[in-house]
């Protein structure tokens, strides 16, 4: 079963929302809901039957429900629709881009409330406004006050002067002792560059739960370690039928990981205000399916704020194709990205230059005129030639050496793998400019 594998987009809107405070250094809040669910109103009537040990013998009348209650398949968007309507009320506006997102815009005053299920984060330019809001939401719900942010849904947050590191140290040493790998030797390198995986390589493994769990936690640690998004979708497409040799994969990235413990993202407080693209595409990489690999990598200024790798839905008849595609999804990212900004009132210069290793991809979207052989990708071939002419982008040519994207499409070897994750942004804590 493949499987995309993307950083998750509520934890990439945080990151974005980190941003400002990184660059302009404001203060980030966090805010834990007691019993959220508990707290949403019904728009219908519902019935529940009498708990086992509280109904009589013989009695068969049911509840009639006033509140939420947790197990309800409406419950957690009846939170949400509660919570919404307060900040709403209180003159925030809840971003179009991304419906977790709410900003409050008045003169100089900007706040930027981000919630994700129970747990909120607030910052902004004026404390005392985010003072004052923490006791109109605790005016309507139970609500803790937990301070400033330091550890959010097994990601941890470190401030200092020269900007923000984002890490998940304690959830990597949470795999090893569910693994039992805590004494394995480490790994300079995630994967061999030469390793070809097939389903139907090695013994079949007598438990594949542990695989599949072992991947999914892999998923959620791409939210800061960026390093490991191709090798995670890559095993991925072996969730259905994992085998020995896919197990040996993903331990190989295990003992990686325990050599790299306290690498992570740091979100520089130096900054430009500027966005650049890169991406990246290898053909026909999958041996199975003859499909290729397309991946992306964005930074704001220094910082990374958004990546991903994914296989392409179709076969490819060349290589111009297969770029130009991924020059296609890069372009939705970054329109997306824009309108997003747009949101918090962060204006970026356009065009946004994005680096691509193809010239053939390049003057397919510089081309009025499109050429026979571009008539199977002609849909693709028009927002991405509209996007440019309305001074959204800028391809320009990369040399592929260069180019930041081929860590989310391929396995690399040891040295071109340690001096493109040097220039993504994933760097030891210890390292780290304090």
């Amino acid at each position: 079963m493949a499987k995309e594998i993307i950083a998750l987009e509520a934890n990439n809107t945080w990151i974005l929302v980190d941003l400002p405070p990184a660059i302009k250094e404001w203060s980030l809040h966090q805010l834990d809901v007691n019993n959220a669910f508990l707290q949403g109103d019904l728009d219908e009537e519902i019935y529940m039957k009498i708990p086992p040990g509280i109904a009589r013998p013989g009695e068969s009348k049911v509840f009639k429900l006033k509140k939420s209650l947790y197990g309800l398949k409406q419950a957690s968007r009846q939170w949400f629709a509660k919570l919404s309507s307060v900040l709403l009320s209180e003159g925030f506006t809840k971003s179009l881009c991304d419906n977790s997102l709410f900003t409050y815009h008045h003169g100089t005053t900007s706040i930027f409330v981000l919630v994700y299920v129970d747990d909120i984060i607030i910052t902004g330019t004026d404390n005392n406004f985010i003072n004052s809001l923490k006791l109109r939401l605790a005016s309507h719900f139970s609500i803790k006050d937990l301070g400033c942010l330091k550890y959010f849904w097994g990601i941890e947050v470190s401030r200092s002067s020269k900007g923000i590191f984002l890490c998940q140290i304690k959830y990597i040493l949470d795999i090893f002792k569910g693994s039992g790998l805590t004494g394995a030797r480490t790994s300079a390198f995630p994967m061999d560059s030469k390793l070809k995986l097939l389903p139907t390589d090695g013994t079949e493994l007598t438990d594949p739960s542990c695989f599949r769990r072992l991947i999914g936690r892999f998923l959620y640690l791409t939210v800061t370690r960026l390093d490991i998004t191709y090798l995670v979708n890559y095993l991925s497409q072996f969730l259905q039928h994992p085998r020995s040799t896919h197990m040996d994969a993903a331990h190989r990235i295990l003992r990686y990981l325990k050599g790299t413990i306290g690498h992570g993202i740091f979100l520089t407080s130096s900054s430009s205000p500027s966005i650049h693209g890169y991406t990246d595409s290898d053909r026909a990489g999958c041996p199975i399916t003859r499909r290729s690999t397309t991946g992306y990598f964005v930074t704001f200024g220094n910082s990374p704020i958004s990546w991903k790798s994914k296989k392409q839905p179709t076969v490819a008849r060349s290589s111009a194709e297969v770029e130009y595609r991924a020059l296609e999804n890069i372009t939705a990212e970054l329109q997306w990205l824009v309108y997003l900004f747009k949101d918090m009132h962060i204006s970026c210069p356009l065009p946004i230059t994005v680096s691509c290793d193809s010239q053939a991809a390049i003057h397919i979207a510089q081309n009025p005129v499109f050429p026979e052989r571009t008539k199977h990708i002609e849909i693709d071939c028009y927002f991405v030639r509209e996007k440019l002419i309305s001074g959204l982008i800028l391809p320009k040519h990369l040399p592929s050496s260069d180019q930041l994207a081929d860590v989310f499409t391929k396995p690399l070897g040891a040295p071109q793998f340690g001096r493109l994750v040097g220039k993504l942004g994933v760097r030891s804590g210890s390292t780290t400019p304090t």
